[in-house]
């Protein structure tokens, strides 16, 4: 199959992408402008032996560290904008890293393979990218997990990435009473707790009285995924790496606050 054939399919994306990166339409489409041509003149430069839009995300690479970028903005949305002044706080590296995991929907492999890092250089990038949206973004957060170890190994994330934690809640009402304090602004709650009672239940009830980015960290996942109700948006299976949860965290945070600004914008 020709380079042509393998790559359309993936060149709205790259556009997507190459837009994020560069801060407008027009500087986007001048550099996935600028990969197809490199294409066409050399096109030696894609990998035939590896998934297609791995390939064509590892020419774009190559390309974009070549040249300078141009981030000026240019006929944007209220909300493309928003995305784009919260990305110029993350620096290159880390962007493209965040944007390839949390946009892009690359695994970590794949995203290690587009960026030539190793995972260790891939999960620093996204630490990175997390400190610095906590920089613009920190919040308290409130975790509801029965298992004390477990509790403490997620205490100490959040903390890693500048956030504070509001409190550990082990069962239904004490998760709900310490929302009632007021002050948090994202919960992490496994679904199972130690009485016996529900995280889902307990997050449901604290959701009726304040709108908030809600993770799931569960070794249930099933209990979530049945394809009967509003599924949640982020959700972990145990047992979890804990870089996983540091990117879904910042992932989490930093496009519910982007929606938040929308919102505002249009009311």
């Amino acid at each position: 199959m020709a380079i042509a054939q393998k790559i359309a399919p993936h060149i709205p994306y790259l556009r997507r992408y190459a837009r994020a990166l560069t801060g407008s339409q027009k500087s986007g489409d001048a550099y996935v402008a600028a990969v197809i041509e490199s294409l066409l003149t050399s096109p030696q430069s894609f990998n035939t032996e590896i998934n297609p839009k791995v390939a064509l995300y590892q020419v774009f690479t190559k390309l974009w560290r070549s040249l300078s970028v141009n981030r000026q903005k240019s006929g944007s949305t209220n909300f493309d904008h928003d995305i784009d002044s919260r990305l110029d706080i993350i620096t290159p590296p880390a962007r493209q890293a965040f944007l390839l995991l949390s946009i892009e929907d690359f695994s970590n492999e794949e995203a290690a393979a587009i960026l030539d890092v190793s995972p260790k250089e891939l999960d620093g990038l996204m630490a990175q990218a997390g400190r610095e949206i906590a920089e613009q973004i920190a919040t308290n957060i409130l975790i509801i997990e029965d298992e004390p170890i477990i509790a403490m190994d997620i205490e100490h994330i959040v903390r890693s990435l500048g956030h504070e934690v509001a409190g550990i809640a082990r069962t239904h009402n004490e998760a709900v009473a310490l929302a009632r304090k007021g002050g948090i602004g994202m919960v992490l709650a496994d679904i199972q707790l130690a009485d016996g009672s529900s995280g889902i239940n307990a997050v449901n009830e604290i959701l009726r009285n304040i709108e908030l980015p809600v993770i799931f960290i569960t070794a249930y996942p099933e209990r979530l995924l049945t394809g009967e109700r509003p599924e949640p948006t982020f959700l972990i299976t145990k047992p979890f790496q804990p870089e996983t949860v540091k990117a879904v965290i910042s992932q989490a945070l930093f496009f519910e606050s982007a929606a938040h600004t929308l919102t505002r914008q249009s009311a």
